[in-house]
């Protein structure tokens, strides 16, 4: 027999910051593992540890501030630099 039959779901909120982190990890959620509250926190406890998949993407503070910038000085920001930190960096040292 199961150990416990009664297992609480996970709330919507923890399944949106779970897929945040499966994303950012770059990570697959087990379905399985969505079914159960004690199972999926244990799961985003374990992700939440991880350093994130790709070191080259701009931060959020960073994009927030280029596209501040860009605003200001009536500019777009290349969509390239939103994929590389160091192209972004060198965009926001140029047009400060």
């Amino acid at each position: 027999m199961d150990a416990a039959p009664f297992a609480m779901p996970a709330t919507e909120r923890q399944i949106a910051y779970a897929r945040s982190l499966a994303l950012r990890n770059q990570s697959l959620l087990p379905w399985e593992v969505q079914q159960d509250c004690r199972s999926l926190s244990a799961w985003i406890e374990a992700q939440a540890k991880l350093k994130p998949s790709d070191p080259g993407q701009p931060t959020s503070k960073q994009v927030a501030f280029a596209e501040r910038l860009a605003r200001v000085k009536r500019r777009a920001v290349p969509d390239e630099c939103f994929r590389d930190r160091q192209l972004l960096s060198r965009w926001i040292d140029s047009n400060k």
